[in-house]
């Protein structure tokens, strides 16, 4: 315990290291920051998850709107690219995000008349993407983070055409001892998706209202004891 209390006040001293969802790949082909996603100009994170910035971020950071609406085939793979900060251009582990960031990485779906005006707050989200705690200890933070900045999520097959919110998140868990603490950094990619089947319509949840404050993925401290068997906050993907 003597070792590990100071690395948990480091851990939990670094406010500053933060990162923010700029812009999406389709296809092999970045679209560009801010085309297409909704970037706010300071890389700061959400802690309270009854905010409706939970949704797509919002105030204390006020994202930028695009008019971009981002064609993407249903089954295919799509990348979120995370860096440090809008004007960081390399993709070291550094330029992505602090690697005491450690954390799941997840994605929604939110289904949507317009993507371009709607706010993304209340229901109709479902999950499409987690990646936690893997059992070679490895965080899914530190996956993008050692890999560019690249954040892979699949968008299902069976879905309806049309168009959609894309949340992807990141979790920083350094702080979670204590609520609020945990550290949400998500933006919201506008899609159009293309090829659909539309055979399965997934059960929703509520941004808010899906996370709570005492939720075990939220609150809980990574550094002792030791966690072993993480539970990703949120509903469990949906699948086809």
């Amino acid at each position: 315990m003597k070792v590990l209390a100071p690395l948990m006040v480091a851990g939990a001293g670094l406010a500053s290291a933060h990162t923010i969802f700029q812009s999406l790949e389709v296809g092999g082909v970045n679209q560009g920051q801010g085309q297409g996603v909704r970037i706010p100009s300071y890389n700061g994170p959400i802690e309270d998850v009854t905010s409706n910035s939970i949704a797509c971020n919002g105030a204390p950071n006020p994202t930028t709107p695009t008019s971009k609406v981002i064609t993407v085939q249903a089954g295919s793979n799509v990348t979120a690219i995370w860096r440090y900060m809008l004007s960081t251009t390399g993709s070291a582990p550094n330029d992505v995000m602090d690697s005491s960031h450690k954390g799941p990485t997840i994605a929604y779906l939110k289904k949507v008349g317009d993507a371009t005006t709607d706010p993304g707050v209340g229901d109709g989200w479902f999950k499409i993407q987690q990646d936690g705690l893997g059992s070679d200890g490895v965080w899914g933070t530190e996956r993008v983070i050692n890999g560019q900045g690249r954040h892979n999520i699949r968008i299902p097959q069976c879905i309806a055409p049309g168009q959609y919110l894309l949340r992807a998140e990141m979790i920083a868990l350094h702080g979670a001892g204590n609520y609020p603490g945990a550290q949400f950094y998500m933006e919201c990619a506008q899609i159009n998706v293309v090829g659909g089947t539309g055979t399965k319509t997934p059960s929703t949840v509520s941004f808010p209202g899906a996370y709570k404050g005492t939720d075990p993925g939220v609150k809980l401290s990574i550094y002792w004891p030791p966690v072993t068997n993480y539970v990703v906050p949120g509903p469990s993907v949906f699948t086809c």
